[in-house]
């Protein structure tokens, strides 16, 4: 079984015909592959790309995070946010192995009732 590193992970990649460092986490790594191997590309590519379009004043890390985030969250569906659990805080506690002792310590207690009734009311209207 492989152990599983949690930290930051330098890797060289080749953007625009320059090498140049990154560090991410390993999950983010695990995710840019996944994407390459899907959109048929190296993951050089994609970091190019992101660089291409990315805002001046914001680092290619930061760049590359969000790319991700976005390109998961494009593929999202209502669907598959059902089967996966989502849409239920508690479940959510649950699932992370808390219990409700510790919903000081996340901040639960401070969420206005009427926000939470819109977040949570979001789904059903779909």
């Amino acid at each position: 079984m492989e152990k599983q590193h949690y930290g930051l992970l330098s890797r060289n990649v080749t953007i625009e015909g320059k090498r140049t460092s990154i560090r991410l986490e390993n999950q983010m790594w695990c995710a840019l592959k996944d994407i390459a191997m899907r959109e048929e590309c190296s993951i050089h590519d994609i970091c190019t790309l992101i660089s291409l379009k990315k805002q001046e004043n914001m680092t290619l890390t930061a760049s590359i995070r969000i790319f991700l985030m976005l390109y998961y969250k494009s593929a999202a569906t209502e669907e598959g946010h059902r089967a996966a659990g989502h849409g239920n805080f508690r479940l959510m506690q649950q699932r992370a192995g808390l219990s409700a002792s510790n919903d000081r310590d996340i901040g639960i207690d401070t969420v206005d009732p009427a926000l939470a009734e819109k977040i949570m009311s979001r789904g059903s209207s779909a």
